[in-house]
């Protein structure tokens, strides 16, 4: 083993075995999604001399995503993860979560839209069927310890495990892990938070995975060509309703196929062509789903400052206090962050988010997630306002 492998297999046991319990002894259960990521995250624990399970999870038909090459967890990523564990030396299984992915994820998904909101599927995904029945699977099987090939770190902090930004910044993926729970954090390791994307391919290259060069995952893994109202439509026959798009002013200015194909923000692609090219650009403000009714207007009419969070996960070491907590949000995973105050709510799960300026485009069904520093502090999903 030369100086690199010690080392990497020092830092694993350090990430991994704070139990008191030699790597051979202490079995951890690994998220296979079949991309390079977590094939290396369990390789590299395999190598350290870690008790390594290997799990896919089976979440939707196969038949859905046959034309989607970049998709997780379909059928050339189940037998991708197998052919990593095979090479490797460690068992591998398939779990059956079609029910509870089509329940949790893929519903709240079509509800979301049909709803005027912007929902986030990745996360619903970690929140409900990795970190949730997945972790129960591992601890089923007598695992120490849960691991995936998230970007993130796992810290340990004054008083608690916390949750921290990945080194690499290009590939950080805490925004899509804000619903874990402190409990969960406990359990659950991420050896690649420390490594940047070029580095966890290089260790695939030197384990000869045939992974090594596969390429990332891309969208949402159900939607085989980006088509998201198709995929609303299917999952909710009828939900095509049209409907007015109706100017701020009140004036109507035409007609749309559905509220499903419009996001807070959009500029393109609105159906109320024939303006006239002098005037200014209009952007979707709000959806009023009882109604169906698309609202435009300037950008100006989309600037907001404050919102309300709901269904709060927080992680921070102390209780929001009366007079407010400053950090940074972020509310779009690629975005950046923006100086905040946090305020409590009229419940333990909810608060309010007051920005330092104005942003553009913030949408109800958008995660809202705070960070102090590299650190995690929580999240939540942003609330709609009730319409004036």
């Amino acid at each position: 083993m030369d100086a690199q492998q010690q080392a990497a297999k020092d830092k694993l046991t350090q990430l991994v075995n704070n139990m008191e319990k030699p790597p051979h002894k202490t079995r951890v259960v690994v998220a296979m999604s079949g991309g390079v990521d977590s094939s290396v995250t369990a390789a590299l624990l395999a190598e350290a001399g870690f008790d390594v399970v290997g799990i896919t999870l089976q979440l939707y038909d196969h038949g859905i995503a046959l034309d989607k090459k970049k998709a997780c967890c379909a059928g050339q990523d189940i037998y991708d993860a197998s052919q990593v564990a095979a090479r490797i030396g460690f068992p591998h299984y398939v779990l059956d979560y079609e029910s509870k992915f089509r329940q949790g994820v893929m519903d709240d998904f079509a509800d979301s839209y049909l709803k005027g909101e912007t929902p986030v599927p990745c996360i619903r995904c970690n929140q409900t069927v990795k970190f949730h029945d997945l972790l129960k699977t591992a601890q089923d099987l007598k695992a120490d310890a849960l691991a995936t090939g998230h970007y993130v770190e796992r810290r340990h902090g004054l008083k608690k495990p916390e949750l921290h930004m990945g080194l690499d910044p290009q590939k950080d993926q805490s925004y899509f892990l804000f619903a874990t729970t402190q409990e969960q954090l406990d359990f659950v390791r991420f050896p690649l938070g420390g490594l940047s994307k070029e580095e966890t391919r290089r260790h695939a290259h030197r384990f000869g995975l045939n992974v090594a060069d596969k390429p990332d995952s891309q969208d949402i893994c159900f939607v085989p060509d980006g088509n998201y109202a198709r995929i609303v439509e299917k999952l909710r026959p009828g939900a095509l309703e049209p409907g007015p798009i109706v100017h701020l002013d009140g004036s109507i200015l035409g007609q749309h196929g559905g509220i499903i194909n419009y996001t807070i923000g959009q500029r393109k692609g609105l159906g109320i062509g024939g303006r006239d090219e002098n005037t200014d650009p209009l952007y979707v403000i709000r959806l009023d789903p009882k109604n169906h009714t698309v609202f435009v207007g300037p950008r100006a009419a989309l600037g907001q400052d404050t919102f309300r969070v709901g269904s709060l996960n927080w992680l921070g070491d102390e209780p929001l206090p009366m007079e407010g907590f400053s950090c940074v949000v972020k509310i779009r995973s690629s975005g950046r962050p923006l100086p905040a105050t946090l305020f409590p709510g009229p419940s333990p799960h909810e608060i309010k988010v007051r920005l330092n300026t104005p942003e553009y485009g913030i949408s109800p069904g958008q995660a809202c997630v705070m960070y102090q520093g590299t650190r995690l502090l929580g999240g939540g999903w942003i609330l709609r306002e009730p319409l004036p």
